[in-house]
C-alpha cells in the first residue's frame, strides 16, 4: 500500500472534528471498586496496576451488556464474537436496531453497560457517562473526544454514494442523481435516522457548508419524478461509505461507491460506559478491546475507519491491506458543528414532510 493511500485512508482523522463540540471536564466517577485508566500514563491506575487483573474482574462479572449494535454493521458481529471468546464473557445484545438517542432514552429500563452513539448525543448525554480513558487515548485526536474521558470517538466514516454501474454511470456529484435513469434511495428516514440525515446533508454541502434548503431541494426534485424510493429498488443508495463498501465486496460487478468530491461529509461513532453498568469492568475491558490495535483492525474489517487508524500507519499495526479496499475520499472530511446540525435538523422538521412527504 502506497503512503498516498495510506494517507487517504486516514484523512478523516487528519482534519477529525473540525468544530466538533465537546462538553465541559467531569469529575471521574468511580464505580464499585474498579479505578478508571490513566491513559496520560500509558497504564492502568493503582488498584488494577495490569490488563490481567482489568480482565479478570471482568470475568468475574462474567456478563457484558452492549445495546445498538447491529451484527452487520462495521463488523461488530465479529468484534463481538472475538472479544466473548477471547475473554470467555457472555455479550448480551440489547435492542441491536436502536438509534443513538434511543439508547440512552431506554437505557434505565435494559441497563447497557456501554454505548455507540453519534456525537451529538453523546455531547447531549455525556452526564450519564463514566470517565474512562483507554490506553491509546492519547492516539485520539483531541477534537473527537471528551476531555474527561466522558466520551471518545472510535471509528469514522464518510457520506457516499453507492451505485449499480450496470444502470448509471458513476455520479461526479449529488446533482448528477437528478440525470435519467437514476432510482435514489436514502439509508433511512431523515427525520428518524442519523444515516438518512446525513445524507441529505451531504447534498447540501456548498464550498464545505450545510445549506440544508438545497438538499432538501434536492431530494424533493426527485421525488417529484418518482424516482426516490427505497433501498430494495434502488440502483443508487446515499448512504456511509461503510455500508456501501460492504455491499460492493459482496457484489463487486454490481455495486460500486463513491464520495462525491464536493460533498465529504464525515461523521463519527463515539463511545461511552453508562454511570450505571452492572458490569463496569466488562465495560472498561470492551472499551480497551475496541481501542485495541486487534478491535480497531477489525472495525476496519467492516469498512469503517478506525479513530487510531493515523497513529497505527505510524506505528505500523493498521492492517494495510484492508486499508486499501476503503473508498478513497476526495479530501479530508467536513464535519457539522453540533449548531449547524441543530439548525439542520429544525428545517427538516418544518421542510421535509411538506417537500419531499
Amino acid at each position: 500500500m502506497t503512503v498516498r493511500t495510506c494517507a487517504a485512508a486516514a484523512a478523516i482523522l487528519a482534519s477529525a472534528g473540525c468544530g466538533a463540540s465537546s462538553t465541559d471536564s467531569t469529575t471521574t466517577t468511580e464505580t464499585k471498586n474498579l479505578p478508571p485508566v490513566n491513559a496520560q500514563a500509558g497504564s492502568l491506575k493503582a488498584g488494577f496496576g495490569t490488563m490481567e487483573r482489568l480482565a479478570e474482574t471482568a470475568q468475574r462479572e462474567g456478563e457484558l451488556n452492549v445495546i445498538a449494535l447491529p451484527r452487520d454493521w462495521v463488523n461488530y458481529g465479529e468484534i463481538i464474537d472475538t472479544f466473548a471468546d477471547k475473554y470467555d464473557i457472555k455479550v448480551n445484545q440489547l435492542e441491536p436496531g436502536a438509534s443513538s438517542a434511543r439508547e440512552l432514552d431506554i437505557a434505565a429500563k435494559l441497563k447497557p453497560d456501554v454505548f455507540d452513539l453519534t456525537m451529538d448525543v453523546a455531547v447531549s448525554g455525556a452526564d450519564r457517562f463514566a470517565p474512562y480513558k483507554v490506553q491509546g487515548w492519547q492516539d485520539l485526536p483531541d477534537q473527537v473526544k471528551d476531555p474527561s474521558g466522558a466520551w471518545y470517538a472510535a471509528y469514522g466514516g464518510y457520506m457516499s454514494i453507492g451505485y449499480d454501474p450496470r444502470e448509471v454511470k458513476p455520479p461526479a456529484t449529488f446533482a448528477d442523481l437528478l440525470k435519467p435513469g437514476h432510482r435514489v434511495a436514502l439509508d433511512g428516514d431523515p427525520l428518524r435516522s442519523a444515516a438518512g440525515f446525513g445524507g441529505v446533508m451531504a447534498a447540501s454541502l456548498r464550498a464545505g457548508v450545510p445549506r440544508p434548503e438545497q438538499g432538501v431541494a434536492l431530494f424533493a426534485k426527485l421525488k417529484q419524478e418518482g424516482r426516490l424510493t427505497e433501498p430494495a429498488k434502488a440502483n443508487v443508495i446515499v448512504a456511509w461509505d461503510h455500508l456501501n463498501a460492504a455491499r460492493g465486496a459482496s457484489h463487486p460487478d454490481a455495486w460500486k461507491v463513491t464520495i462525491p468530491r464536493d460533498s465529504a461529509l464525515g461523521g463519527y461513532h463515539v463511545q461511552a460506559i453508562s454511570k450505571a453498568a452492572p458490569h463496569p469492568a466488562a465495560a472498561r475491558l470492551w472499551q480497551e478491546f475496541l481501542f485495541s490495535d486487534e478491535g480497531q483492525n477489525l472495525l476496519q474489517k467492516g469498512f469503517a475507519r478506525p479513530a487510531r487508524g493515523e497513529a497505527m500507519l505510524m506505528k505500523g499495526t493498521l492492517d494495510a491491506e484492508q486499508a486499501a479496499k476503503l473508498p478513497r475520499p476526495p479530501g479530508p472530511p467536513v464535519l457539522m458543528t453540533i449548531p449547524q446540525a441543530d439548525a439542520a435538523k429544525a428545517y427538516l422538521r418544518k421542510e421535509w414532510s411538506k417537500s419531499v412527504g
